[in-house]
C-alpha cells in the first residue's frame, strides 16, 4: 500500500467548497416545480378523466339550454294554442305530431307568414311540448341543486358538531341518524310529501312562497328531514380523524373556540368529502323529485316537471309514446351525467384513491 497517496488530514478550510453554485448546478440539483394547491391538483386529475369531463360538459349544456331557451322561444309553457277569447276552441292544436301545425297556422303559412314549428308537437291541451320539456328540465335541475344545498348545510352542521364534540352529543345525533336510516325511504318520502303538501296549502296563501306551491315546499322539507344523514355520517367520520391532529391541539392551546376550529380547520380539510357528497346528492334529489312528480306529489300544475310530463304521457302512451320517451331520456341523461361526474370528482379529490 502506497501511503504517499493518502491525503494528510488538515485543519485548513477549502474555500472552493463554499463557492456559490452556478445556474447550471442549481438546475441539476434542484427540481423546480410550479406551486400548486389541493384544488388545482384535483382539477388537473379531473380533466384527465375524459368520461367525467364529457359528463360535466353535457350537464352544463343542458343547464344553459334550460335557462336561455325560454328567453327567445315563441311559445309559453302554459299557453294553450288555439284558444282565443270570444271564439270557439280550435281542436286542431291538440295532440299535434312533431313539426305539425294547427289549422290556423297552416292558413297563415299559406298566406306567406313564417311560423315557428312545434319541435316535439303539442300535448292534449294544445301546449307546445318542447318548451314544457325545457321548463321541466329547469325545474328538476333547480330542485336538485337547492335540495342538495339544504342537505349540505344540515349534514355539515350535524356531522361536524357530532364529530368534534363527541360524548353524549355524538351519541344523541348518531342515534337520530340510525333511526332515520331504519325508516323505509320511499314510503316515508311519499307519506311526508303528501302530508306536508296538504298542511302547507293554507299556510302559504298570501306569502312569497305561494308561487312555488305547497308540493315544492314540502319536497324541500322532505330533503331537510330525511336526506342529510348520509352527509352527516361522512363528515363526522372525517372530523373524528382530523380533530386529533397537532394543529387542532395547537388551536385549543391558544384558546380557540370549537366553532372557530370547526370553521377554520376541520371543515376546510374535509372539503373533498363535502364536494363529492354534494355532487352525488344532486342526481339523487333530481330522481326523487321526478318520481314524486310522477305520482302527483311534485310541482303544482300548470308548472311542468319531467316526472309530471312522463305521468301525463301515460294516458296516450299507445298513440303518442314519444311523450313518455322524451322526458325519460332527459331524466336518464341528467342523472347518468351527474353520477359519472360525481365519480370523477371522487377519483380526483379523494386522497385515499390517489397513487
Amino acid at each position: 500500500m502506497d501511503f504517499k497517496k493518502i491525503p494528510i488530514p488538515t485543519m485548513h478550510v477549502k474555500l472552493d467548497d463554499f463557492a456559490p453554485a452556478t445556474d447550471a448546478e442549481k438546475e441539476y440539483m434542484v427540481q423546480m416545480r410550479e406551486s400548486t394547491t389541493f384544488f388545482k391538483d384535483g382539477v388537473k386529475r379531473l380533466l384527465k378523466n375524459k368520461i367525467a369531463t364529457i359528463s360535466f360538459i353535457l350537464v352544463v349544456l343542458i343547464t344553459l339550454a334550460a335557462i336561455f331557451i325560454p328567453m327567445f322561444w315563441p311559445y309559453a309553457y302554459d299557453a294553450q294554442l288555439g284558444i282565443t277569447p270570444g271564439k270557439p276552441v280550435d281542436a286542431s292544436y291538440a295532440n299535434l305530431e312533431p313539426f305539425e301545425y294547427g289549422s290556423t297556422e297552416l292558413r297563415r303559412i299559406e298566406a306567406g307568414e313564417e311560423i315557428f314549428p312545434h319541435v316535439f308537437g303539442t300535448d292534449s291541451q294544445g301546449r307546445d311540448y318542447f318548451i314544457r320539456v325545457v321548463y321541466g328540465t329547469r325545474i328538476s335541475l333547480a330542485v336538485g341543486f337547492f335540495a342538495s344545498l339544504i342537505v349540505l348545510v344540515i349534514g355539515m352542521v350535524m356531522g361536524s358538531v357530532a364529530g368534534y364534540c363527541g360524548g353524549k352529543v355524538d351519541l344523541v345525533i348518531m342515534r337520530i341518524v340510525d333511526i332515520i336510516y331504519s325508516l323505509p325511504d320511499m314510503l316515508m318520502v311519499i307519506l311526508l310529501a303528501a302530508m306536508l303538501g296538504t298542511a302547507l296549502e293554507a299556510i302559504l296563501v298570501g306569502t312569497v312562497l305561494e308561487k312555488l306551491g305547497a308540493n315544492m315546499i314540502s319536497l324541500f322539507l322532505v330533503f331537510a328531514l330525511l336526506y342529510w344523514v348520509s352527509m352527516a355520517r361522512q363528515i363526522r367520520g372525517q372530523i373524528l380523524s382530523l380533530k386529533e391532529q397537532e394543529y387542532v391541539l395547537a388551536a385549543r392551546a391558544v384558546g380557540a373556540k370549537g366553532k372557530w376550529i370547526i370553521a377554520k380547520h376541520l371543515i376546510p380539510n374535509s372539503i373533498s368529502v363535502v364536494i363529492i357528497s354534494t355532487a352525488l346528492q344532486i342526481p339523487n334529489a333530481i330522481f326523487t323529485e321526478s318520481y314524486l312528480s310522477f305520482l302527483g306529489l311534485g310541482v303544482n300544475a300548470p308548472m311542468p316537471s319531467l316526472g309530471s310530463l312522463a305521468s301525463d304521457a301515460l294516458n296516450g302512451i299507445s298513440s303518442y309514446p314519444y311523450r313518455l320517451v322524451i322526458p325519460a331520456i332527459v331524466i336518464s341523461l341528467i342523472v347518468l351525467s351527474l353520477n359519472l361526474f360525481g365519480d370523477g370528482l371522487r377519483d380526483a379529490f379523494d386522497p385515499k384513491l390517489n397513487n
